[in-house]
Order: C-alpha cells, then sequence, then structure tokens
C-alpha cells in the first residue's frame, strides 16, 4: 500500500513539474538579450506558456501576415477573470455604447502593450516574453494585485515579417561574440532594411488606413475590446535615452484633459522607477499626438489613452558603443521597456475606476459633438471611390448613410472645394456621415477640412481630410444631417442583347475599371481609349472612356463575344452597346482619338538607391489593388532593359546615380515610357534629353539668421512643409487626368517644384491659390506658389512621365491611384 501510495505521490510531483510554466531562458536554451529570437520561437513559446497556465492566459491567433507568419493576441489576468473574460469584453464594448446597466465595480480596466511594429527596432519582442512570463509566474503579491482588476493584452509583434528580416541578417553576421564597434557589419542592415512589412509599409503610418494585411486583422481586434490604455513601443538611435509620455506639442484639440493628465500620472510612475535605476528618460519633446494613424494617437481617437515608449536601439545589435562612451546592450534595452511595461499596468489598476469612468464619458459626449460641424455630406461624382471610402469608414466602425427622399432639398455647407460656404443639394448616392455617434470623434478628425496644429514642429503630415484624398467633392453642414438609405443605389448592369453591335462601351472612373481592361488584354481582346468625350444617344460619354470594336476583334479571334460577355458577368461589369459608329457630337469612331491601349509590361526598380517605402507603395498597389504582378529589376539592370518585355518602368522616389539617365535614354528612344516619381525626379534634372528643370526660389540678401540658440533642437518652421495639401489645377485634355476632374488635391512633402517644359505637356501645375490646407513655412509657400509638378515629355518613339508628388501615398490617397492606372495604362 505505502508503495502505490508513494507511486502516486511521485506521479503527481512529476505532473506538476512537467506542467510548470518555463522562463523564457529556460525555453529557449539562452538567456533573453544574449540572442535574437526568430518570431516562429516567439510564437511557440506563447503558446507553450497558454497550455500551461490556462487559468490565467487566453491565447488568440488573429490573423498572418503577407509572408504567412502567425499572429498573435494574449489576454493575461486574474483566474477570475480569465474564466468571464468574454463576459468583461462584452461589457467594456456595452460601456462604449453607453450601456448604464453596466456596472464598474467588477469590471477590469483593459491594458492593451502593442509590442514591434517596426522590424529592427528588435528588443520590443523579447521584452513581451519576459512581461508575459512575469504575469504568469509572479509570486509579487502586487503583480496578482494588479491583475485582479485588469486585463492586459499582449501583441508580441505587430510585423514579424519585417522583425525576422532583420534578426536573419543579424544573426547571420554577428560572431561568436557581438562586436560593439559601431562601425561593425552587424549594425548596418541591408537594404531594405527589416523597419518595414513585407510591402515595405510603416505599420504605425496605417492605423487608420489598414492597408496592410497586418492592419486590417488587428484593428478588427481593437475594435472589438476597445482598451482604456494602449501602450506602442518602439526604439529610436541608440544613442538617445528613453522617451516616455506626456506627449510633445501639437497634441490635437480633440485629445480630453483626462487623456493628457493619465498621461502625466503614467509617465511619473515611469519616472520613479526610471529614477530609482539612474536611468536616463526624457518626457514631453518630439513624439506629438495630432496625425490619427499611429499607434498612439489611433487608440486615443477611439478613446483610450494611447502612448508611444521609445528605447534608444536602433542598429545597436546585442550591444554598442554610445557616443558617451557607455556600451548598450540588449539585456539593458529589455529592462528598459519591461520596466515601463509593468509601471504602466501599476498606473492602469491603480486607476482602474477612473479609466472607466472617463473610457465611458468619452462615448457619451462623442454623441454631442462640441465641432465646428455636425455632419459631412460627400458627393457621389464617382461611385467607385465613394465605395472605396465607405469600406474605409466601415473599417474604422464609423456609420453613415446616403441620400434623402427629398431631391430637390437645397442645404448650406463648408465646401471642400471653394473653401466658402455654399448652397448645394443633398442627392441619392450622397454620403452623410452625422458626427453624433460612437465614433464621431475619429470621423471628424478623419474629415476635418482644417486641422489646428499648435506646434509646427510635428512628426508626420498636418493634414489628410478625406474628400481630399479620395478626389471626392465634399461640404462640412453645421446641420445634424441623417440619410435616408443604408446603401449606394447600384446601376443595373445594361448589357445589350443586340446580336451585331458596332462597339461595347465601358466607363473608366475607378479600379474595377482597370481590372476590366487588364481582364480583356489578357485574353487577346482589342481596347480602345477615347481622348475625347463624344455624345451618342443623348449620352455624354467622356474622354478615357473605354470602346471595344467588334469588327476588329472578330477578324483576329471569331469567339470573343462569348468570351468577353462571360467575364463581363464574372467581374459584373457594366457595360453599354452601340449600334453605330457615327456620333451626335464629338468624333466618328473612325477617327484616331480613339487609341489602341497596348497592353503595358511593367517593371519598377529596387536597390539602394531606391526609397523602399516608395518601391512598396507601387509593389502593393499593383499587386494587392490590382491583382497585377509586376517586374522588379534591380537598378543595376536597368541598362540591360528589353522594350519588347518590358515597356513601361516606374523609377520610385529615391536618389540615383547620374549614369541611370544615359542607360534608360536609348530604352525610351526604342519606345519605353518611363515614369519618374518624385525625388527620382532630381536625378534626371540638366541630364540630356531630359527636358525637366528644377524652379530656383529668387534668392533674398536681406535675408538674416534670426534663430536663437535656445531653438536650435527646434526645426527653422519657415522651410518647414511636413505634409500639406495642394489643389493642382489640371489639364483635363491630357490623358493622364481622365476620370478626375479639373483639380487634383495632392500630398505634398517637399518644396521640390518645377519649370514648365520648353517642349513637352505641363498637365498638373500649382498657381498661388493652390495652398488647401496643412503646415507650410513661408519660405517654402513662397517659392512653390506656382510651378509644374506633373509633365509629359515624347522621346523618340517613347514617352516620359515626370510625377512629383505622392501620388499613392501610403496607398490610402485614393485620388491618386486614378493618375497612376492613367500614366500607366494610357
Amino acid at each position: 500500500m505505502k508503495r502505490i501510495l508513494l507511486s502516486v505521490w511521485c506521479m503527481l510531483i512529476c505532473a506538476t513539474l512537467n506542467a510548470q510554466v518555463q522562463s523564457p531562458d529556460d525555453f529557449l536554451g539562452y538567456e533573453l538579450g544574449t540572442h535574437f529570437t526568430p518570431h516562429q520561437r516567439v510564437v511557440d513559446y506563447f503558446k507553450d506558456v497558454a497550455a500551461k497556465a490556462g487559468a490565467k492566459i487566453k491565447l488568440q491567433t488573429y490573423g498572418k501576415t503577407y509572408e504567412g507568419r502567425e499572429l498573435l493576441l494574449a489576454m493575461v489576468s486574474d483566474p477570475s477573470n480569465i474564466e468571464r473574460l468574454e463576459k468583461i469584453r462584452q461589457n467594456n464594448i456595452a460601456l462604449s455604447n453607453n450601456d448604464r446597466t453596466v456596472k464598474l465595480n467588477n469590471q477590469p480596466a483593459i491594458l492593451w502593450l502593442s509590442y514591434n511594429v517596426h522590424g529592427n527596432e528588435a528588443n520590443s519582442t523579447e521584452t513581451a516574453m519576459k512581461v508575459l512570463y512575469t504575469l504568469v509566474e509572479s509570486k509579487d503579491e502586487k503583480v496578482r494585485a494588479w491583475l485582479k482588476n485588469t486585463v492586459v493584452i499582449i501583441d508580441p509583434c505587430l510585423n514579424p515579417d519585417g522583425r525576422d528580416r532583420y534578426v536573419n541578417y543579424y544573426n547571420s553576421v554577428v560572431g561568436t561574440a557581438p562586436n560593439p564597434d559601431p562601425s561593425a557589419r552587424e549594425h548596418y542592415e541591408p537594404w531594405p532594411g527589416g523597419r518595414y512589412n513585407h510591402y515595405y509599409f510603416d505599420l504605425n503610418r496605417d492605423w487608420a488606413w489598414q492597408t496592410q494585411i497586418e492592419t486590417e486583422q488587428r484593428i478588427k481586434q481593437y475594435h472589438q475590446w476597445l482598451p482604456q490604455v494602449h501602450v506602442d513601443f518602439h526604439e529610436q538611435g541608440y544613442n538617445e535615452p528613453y522617451y516616455f509620455a506626456p506627449a510633445a506639442e501639437p497634441v490635437h484639440q480633440a485629445v480630453t484633459p483626462w487623456q493628457r493628465e493619465f498621461q502625466v500620472i503614467v509617465g511619473k510612475n515611469n519616472a520613479k522607477y526610471f529614477d530609482e535605476n539612474g536611468w536616463q528618460y526624457f518626457t514631453k519633446e518630439r513624439f506629438d499626438l495630432l496625425y490619427p494613424s499611429y499607434g498612439d494617437t489611433y487608440p486615443m481617437y477611439n478613446g483610450a489613452i494611447g502612448m508611444t515608449y521609445e528605447q534608444g536601439g536602433i542598429r545597436a545589435g546585442l550591444a554598442v558603443i554610445t557616443e558617451s562612451g557607455d556600451t548598450l546592450t540588449l539585456k539593458d534595452r529589455i529592462a528598459h521597456h519591461f520596466a515601463t511595461s509593468m509601471a504602466t499596468l501599476e498606473a492602469t489598476s491603480a486607476n482602474a475606476e477612473q479609466l472607466l469612468n472617463e473610457f465611458r464619458k468619452y462615448f457619451e459626449k462623442s454623441l454631442q459633438p462640441a465641432t465646428t460641424y455636425k455632419s459631412y455630406v460627400v458627393k457621389a461624382h464617382s461611385l467607385s471611390r465613394l465605395r472605396k471610402l465607405a469600406d474605409l469608414l466601415t473599417r474604422n466602425n464609423i456609420t453613415f448613410s446616403f441620400g434623402t427622399e427629398k431631391a430637390d432639398r437645397t442645404l448650406n455647407g463648408y465646401s471642400y472645394e471653394t473653401q466658402k460656404n455654399e448652397a448645394f443639394k443633398l442627392e441619392r448616392n450622397d454620403m452623410v456621415i452625422n458626427l453624433a455617434q460612437k465614433h464621431g470623434v475619429l470621423a471628424n478628425i478623419l474629415f476635418e477640412p482644417q486641422t489646428a496644429v499648435s506646434d509646427s514642429n510635428t512628426y508626420d503630415i498636418t493634414a489628410w481630410a478625406l474628400p481630399y484624398a479620395y478626389g471626392l467633392k465634399a461640404y462640412g453642414s453645421k446641420e445634424s444631417l441623417t440619410g435616408t438609405y443604408p446603401f449606394i443605389e447600384v446601376p443595373q448592369n445594361k448589357t445589350s442583347s443586340v446580336s451585331k453591335p458596332y462597339a461595347w462601351v465601358l466607363s473608366w472612373d475607378g479600379l474595377e475599371d482597370v481590372k476590366t481592361l487588364t481582364a480583356l488584354q489578357q485574353i487577346g481582346v482589342k481596347v480602345r481609349m477615347a481622348e475625347q468625350p463624344f455624345t451618342i444617344g443623348g449620352i455624354v460619354y467622356r474622354a478615357g472612356t473605354l470602346l471595344v470594336y467588334r469588327a476588329e476583334n472578330e477578324r483576329a479571334n471569331p469567339k470573343f463575344q462569348s468570351q468577353m460577355a462571360k467575364l463581363f458577368k464574372d467581374l459584373n461589369v457594366d457595360v453599354k452597346t452601340l449600334s453605330s459608329g457615327f456620333v451626335e457630337k464629338g468624333k466618328d469612331f473612325g477617327s484616331n482619338v480613339y487609341r489602341l491601349l497596348a497592353e503595358p509590361k511593367i517593371a519598377v526598380l529596387a536597390g539602394n538607391e531606391v526609397s523602399s517605402s516608395s518601391l512598396g507603395e507601387v509593389w502593393h498597389f499593383f499587386e494587392q489593388d490590382l491583382s497585377m504582378p509586376i517586374t522588379t529589376v534591380n537598378v543595376s539592370a536597368a541598362a540591360n532593359l528589353n522594350v519588347s518585355k518590358i515597356n513601361t518602368l516606374i523609377v520610385p522616389d529615391g536618389y540615383y546615380s547620374d549614369k541611370l539617365p544615359e542607360q534608360l535614354a536609348a530604352w525610351v528612344n526604342a519606345g519605353g515610357k518611363l515614369i519618374i516619381m518624385e525625388d527620382a525626379i532630381g536625378s534626371f534634372v540638366g541630364k540630356k534629353p531630359f527636358q525637366i528643370k528644377r524652379k530656383e526660389e529668387a534668392k533674398n540678401n536681406d535675408a538674416k539668421n534670426s534663430n536663437p540658440y535656445a531653438s536650435r533642437d527646434h526645426d527653422d518652421f519657415s522651410t518647414a512643409i511636413p505634409g500639406a495639401i495642394y489643389k493642382v489645377y489640371l489639364d483635363q485634355s491630357h490623358p493622364l487626368t481622365f476620370g478626375l476632374g479639373k483639380f487634383y488635391y495632392t500630398l505634398k512633402t517637399d518644396a521640390n517644384i518645377y519649370e514648365p517644359l520648353e517642349d513637352g505637356y505641363n498637365i498638373g501645375y500649382l498657381k498661388p491659390d493652390s495652398y488647401v490646407a496643412g503646415v507650410v513655412g513661408e519660405k517654402v509657400k513662397r517659392k512653390i506658389a506656382e510651378g509644374t509638378l506633373y509633365a509629359q515629355q515624347e522621346m523618340g518613339r517613347g514617352q516620359v512621365y515626370y510625377i512629383s508628388t505622392g501620388i499613392i501615398f501610403r496607398n490610402f490617397w485614393e485620388a491618386g491611384k486614378q493618375l497612376m492606372v492613367n500614366a500607366v495604362f494610357f
């Protein structure tokens, strides 16, 4: 009997030991801070902890990256909270919905910790493992007490693709011991670097726009919880001390006094631990709260207290000697991020009741907006871009409606186009956004025509109003308006049953039309484009309209009609048929204004001279938006381009060698189309046969530098243009502008402007009244008051487009996509 009892006792002891949660050091086989951990091993550790400590943690896979890596959330709290976790989540959402039946006395606060949004700021994910282990296994009664009234959500790595790119490089070049010499190879990761995701996007600029799959999946989860506190963990240059909130100016006026106050509360608590250890830090500098798509501002504008924490560490590797002569190690960096993680949990727990009360108040006040405008109305002149806007608002849980039954109702409002109050009519498909809603604060920030900026020394763009970004006419109304309909009225498919039409006519209004064009070209259908408007049957067809002629296609493929009909059905294309090529107004269909479109064979340059984020915008746009793979060519191979294989080359923003213009000139002369973007144009200035010339500002010999020494760390505002909106006047007869109208609103992020081409087409240009919104210094404003931004030069059998602004900026500047497809396809 004693032997049986002893055996059972041993089995119980073994089971207990087997279920014991391992520390990261024990699980990984090395001490945290002595090696960078690949993402899969981080995932494995989180899953192992969840399997062994299920009473304290719930693990959720919420998606995968473009490269297939797993995205995780770990919810950690006291076992009594984990048991009722779903009810806690539901109650929290009910608080945001102004449900007064929810009692706060048993409701925990929610703290969300986001690590490693920038891949090469790689300390954060290592820290996440230490935080997880401490919360689950801590014997410290203080930690256990904090978890009784707080649920902690840990996202260990927001950007696994970028982080593994960095980690794999570093682990492949580091020696048996890290070399702290800053000049060592391990401190210089190769192009494109690990900061960005698979498509080289900065995920910390994508929270509101959700153009990237990682962001879109994460924001769905974020809105399922809506935490009271959110922290975004970063690293900065390794010579910098630690930064934590409170934030620097400018702070958006929508940030509440309580949100500011709690940043101070947390900042002081963080400082307490840094003071004890003698660690250096700073607050209220550099990192502001304005641009709405950061990991601190987006939570702020959704009712949380959002904060950024920045540890010195980019390019530091496992160890680096700083300019002060100290050696900064990965262990040090982990210790600092761990300290602020735990200190923030402490402050959240200590203020849980007030956090919940203020959270509830935030959403109550959202229903009674104290904003200049109570509603925004967006006109439906481009249904394609309006649908895109509706998709964006839906992803951000912003509600909207459409039109009115009173078709003749006249309203008054602020016109985004004229920047004056004027009358307008609310029509059936016009979108109405009433700000008296749960997410009205965010809605107003995304739509406000002018954002108040208290300090010019901002970290990012200062203007982003969605009507400008989407190229849609809009009005701000001081009335509380609500549309009648929940949906857009979709035109019925009007495909004719005529057996022998002269031509099929398709619109050119948005990306859906581009997909139709590429699909037709892929099955060998010849498609033409109308360079001028025409009228048939009383219907006016705009310039840019696509046409398919029956006779010229039937000769090449007698079965093309049935193939095309299937394609139209599959893509749900609205197509019209015409029985004659004789028009009532304009040119008949035999005219040369109906251009046969060649199928583009597209490449984009890549390499050290290229801005990786600019390349990423192009790559993502064609591959994800248009489902159209393109060829990526290294700059070093540009001289070998064959126009029969690649007939369209995009040169992204970047700084290129003097050899590139000469290498590409022969290819253009042979029939290539060259699209040069942003600062890349500078590499072609003065290089014949390229005609582009910079417009230089007249020198002011009386100008004096009157900046005081105390402002040496502040940017010179007179030369600043961090991101402002300008109205570009368009040559509407040029195919580059088809589908846009008289104006295009661009985001201007530099002071570059060009002289009009002497022998070419000046397609988009600024005039003295072009400035619309955002921070622009007086020197820059004077310099770019007039000049060319977009131009086309014919060269031999080919052509060159100069596109001097970021027309697909971060892939949320929707109207600019029309310029891009026009440049490529027309």
